[in-house]
């Protein structure tokens, strides 16, 4: 298992390699939620042009053997790029995070602008201003020149702008739902389970933002709900058990979507 102090290293080191800026500890290792055998994820804050070959040595250093860091848009147009090591027998993540479009993100989360942008592994979209959640939620191992602090500034407590952004996109639900009614004339299963699925993500984006809670990927959104300081009037159960018996008869289908219409919203 890497130590802390090992861990403290790395980031150190990697603050030295050219264009790299600030390194944070991120995922459930920063909120407190991991299992012991949870990955370690590290946002690498970079401004310019990074060092890739630095980064590379500096990988195989670690791991004993040869790491190739992916190149700029090699993951998707919204993970910058990064690369999977394993170190001392924990699975250690490098994510490489660009500043300037950080920094666009954290000022749109606080004026309450948010879009879902197509993403690789994020079915749903990826959500912009997450980029401001791993900042707010984020832990710096490394940040000298205080990017990272500055970055955070005005993102905890959670912006109410944004909330109440949030919870305004409600209305896609009920929109979302009356597709898929037509599609349940047909016995769409499979449009049906999209429509649904969805439906149940957007209401479960607004109550994590009704808590005042950061969301970074849709991996236990819903059932994440159940965790929430507030009253969710079981929310993640119904949503499991609807998503979970959809049927595909269009009769069954039918009685889906009404079931989905009738969980708890905030």
């Amino acid at each position: 298992m890497l130590s802390e102090d090992r861990l403290r290293l790395m980031a150190r080191e990697l603050c030295a390699v050219g264009g790299v800026r600030a390194v944070a500890l991120g995922g459930s290792r920063a909120r407190g939620t991991h299992r012991p055998d949870s990955d370690i994820d590290l946002g690498l804050y970079f401004e310019g042009d990074v060092d890739r070959v630095a980064l590379d040595r500096l990988a195989a250093r670690w791991t004993g053997g040869p790491v190739t860091v992916a190149s700029p848009g090699a993951w998707g147009p919204w993970v910058e790029s990064g690369a999977w090591l394993v170190v001392e027998g924990t699975a250690v993540d490098w994510i490489l995070r660009d500043a300037r479009r950080v920094a666009e993100q954290c000022e749109r989360a606080r004026l309450g602008h948010f879009a879902f942008h197509t993403q690789p592994g994020h079915p749903l979209g990826f959500l912009d201003v997450s980029y401001a959640g791993e900042v707010a939620m984020g832990v710096p191992l490394c940040d000298e020149t205080a990017l990272l602090a500055g970055l955070a500034e005005g993102l905890t407590p959670y912006p109410e702008p944004l909330r109440a952004a949030m919870l305004q996109r409600l209305w896609q639900v009920d929109f979302l739902l009356d597709g898929a009614e037509k599609g349940a004339k047909g016995a769409d299963a499979a449009y049906v389970a999209l429509c649904a699925g969805t439906a149940a993500m957007i209401i479960a984006h607004a109550w994590h933002a009704l808590a005042g809670r950061w969301v970074l990927n849709e991996k236990g959104l819903v059932p994440g709900v159940s965790g929430l300081p507030i009253d969710t009037r079981g929310f993640a159960e119904a949503a499991a058990s609807v998503l979970s018996t959809l049927g595909s008869t269009p009769e069954e289908l039918h009685r889906s979507i009404a079931a989905m219409r009738a969980v708890p919203r905030p």
